[in-house]
């Protein structure tokens, strides 16, 4: 018969003796997750408040709902902008609702900006 005197003991010595690298997985997962998750999601956000601070009049741009227009109008310090998908049809968009750039359509031997 076990008895459970003897393997609560056993158990017990066994862990008692933690070292430096026990932790070792464990900072390995954080740093993982850091490159893998963290690290991009940054240098994505960078870059599109990079495009977001470039707009200037007259860009060829792409909307995050897949329109495409240029930008007509820039009011300095407010945070919308003045986009104009058709001859005529013009409207105001917030700053983040732009999803990059597009070559001009008129000119599509044009290099992108």
């Amino acid at each position: 018969m076990f008895h459970v005197n003897s393997l609560l003991a056993a158990a017990s010595s066994s862990t008692t003796s933690s070292s430096p690298l026990s932790f070792l997985p464990i900072v390995a997962i954080f740093a993982a997750m850091y490159f893998l998750l963290i690290r991009p999601q940054r240098k994505r956000a960078k870059e599109q408040r990079e495009l977001q601070n470039a707009l200037a009049e007259g860009d060829h741009v792409v909307l995050n709902s897949g329109i495409y227009g240029y930008i007509s109008q820039i009011e300095e310090g407010k945070p919308y902008i003045w986009f104009e998908a058709n001859t005529g049809v013009e409207f105001r968009i917030n700053r983040s609702a732009v999803a990059g750039k597009t070559p001009d359509p008129a000119n599509p031997s044009a290099e992108q900006k």
